[in-house]
């Protein structure tokens, strides 16, 4: 089938198997031009198919040359039917993976459920013995508590009083005001329950309780801060409440993780196009002012650039892993630089309809969200006839 990108708000409806193979290409070979990395040996990424998930995942394989296990929850193809990027990003970096004498399987399933857990420790048992990482970087919206059997879904909204200020339709490049009501208390319990560090902590005990982590065991999971601009509706909202939590969950890891000599950190993050950001309100919009200023200065990253500095340059430098004054480590250095965040400030006053695509890097913001699904890739002939049937080699 010939396959185009079909639109629905924030989530495109199809997705590309060569462009999302070209795309897992391209990421290894930014990382093995890099060069290799003294860094784990087995590694465990749940939440592996998209964005950081699925950079850690390249970075790990072919920085690290370790072998790895990814969780996720991908729909397969069907018939006339795309599989979404995440089902081709896994089952192409299996290939990539296979052809360079690397161990990588695949889990498919809820990783907040029992049985997604049970499975990924079985398999981990019988082909790796023990994990040395462990990346949790999950981006679910929902979360079917495995204890209770309650469903509970995350919110995005602001805590006291009711947010406004500006966004853009990145499709259409319209800048307008949005308000979101604030939140009630049920919105910032679901979101914790969601989005905080109670699922983390749930696996590193489940592996740990099999003896399936390695002495010395690191766990990283992802966070975001952010600017002023957005605080209201992130960091002081209920998502940042969840960040609170699952940042606060580090620190207990890291206690049960005592005997072991096993550590557990929060990588504060850049702002990024993931599939999780685009839903935000406010954040297009600032994300499209922050890539013109940061490629202008020539620090402009993506998800690959991203995570393999922090692997080369905080987690795996041979020396004691440098943190912030609340125990994050902070790849977010150069979004966060004063001089970016100022000149932010005085734009984001100035956007309009009329100037975002001269002020702002709307394009760039487009080409990526675009990307996320297999589109706009040079290499790929898009109006070539391609089977939407791939299979992950694993599964």
């Amino acid at each position: 089938m010939i396959i185009e990108p079909r639109m629905r708000g924030f989530i495109c409806l199809t997705s590309h198997p060569k462009g999302c193979e070209q795309n897992v290409k391209n990421q290894i070979e930014y990382v093995k031009s890099k060069g290799p990395i003294d860094g784990a040996k087995k590694v465990l990424i749940i939440g592996a198919s998209t964005g950081f998930g699925l950079a850690s995942r390249i970075s790990s394989a072919f920085g690290c040359n370790a072998a790895t296990i990814g969780v996720f929850f991908e729909k397969p193809p069907q018939v006339n039917k795309t599989a979404s990027p995440g089902w081709y990003n896994s089952a192409s970096l299996e290939v990539e993976a296979t052809k360079a004498g690397l161990y990588a399987k695949s889990v498919n399933g809820d990783a907040f459920s029992d049985e997604i857990k049970r499975q990924t420790l079985d398999l981990i048992k019988a082909d790796l013995g023990q994990i040395d990482l462990i990346i949790y970087s999950l981006a679910s919206p929902v979360r079917m508590h495995p204890k209770s059997g309650v469903l509970h879904r995350s919110s995005l909204k602001p805590i006291g009083k009711t947010f406004t200020n500006k966004t853009v339709d990145f499709h259409t490049g319209n800048v307008t005001q949005v308000s979101i009501d604030a939140a009630n208390q049920d919105d910032i319990d679901n979101t914790v329950t969601v989005m905080g560090g109670e699922d983390w902590a749930m696996w590193i005990e489940a592996l740990k309780a099999e003896n399936l982590l390695a002495n010395g065991a690191k766990t990283i999971a992802y966070s975001y801060i952010g600017p002023s601009l957005t605080e209201a509706v992130y960091r002081k909202g209920t998502i940042g409440r969840a960040k609170d939590h699952l940042e606060a969950t580090a620190f207990e890891i890291t206690e049960s993780l005592k005997l072991l000599n096993g550590q557990a950190y929060v990588s504060v993050n850049k702002a990024l196009v993931t599939q999780a950001s685009s839903a935000i309100p406010v954040i297009p919009l600032y994300i499209s002012l922050l890539y013109k200023l940061m490629k202008e200065e020539g620090i402009h990253e993506g998800c690959i650039e991203q995570i393999q500095r922090l692997y080369a340059d905080r987690v795996f430098t041979g020396k004691e892993i440098p943190l912030d004054e609340n125990g994050r480590i902070r790849i977010d250095d150069w979004e966060m630089r004063d001089d970016i965040q100022e000149k932010i400030a005085i734009l984001w006053e100035k956007a309009t309809t009329e100037n975002l695509s001269q002020i702002g890097d709307l394009a760039g913001y487009k080409q990526d969200f675009l990307n996320l699904f297999g589109f706009g890739f040079e290499g790929v002939d898009y109006l070539a006839d391609v089977s939407e049937m791939v299979q992950v080699p694993s599964i």
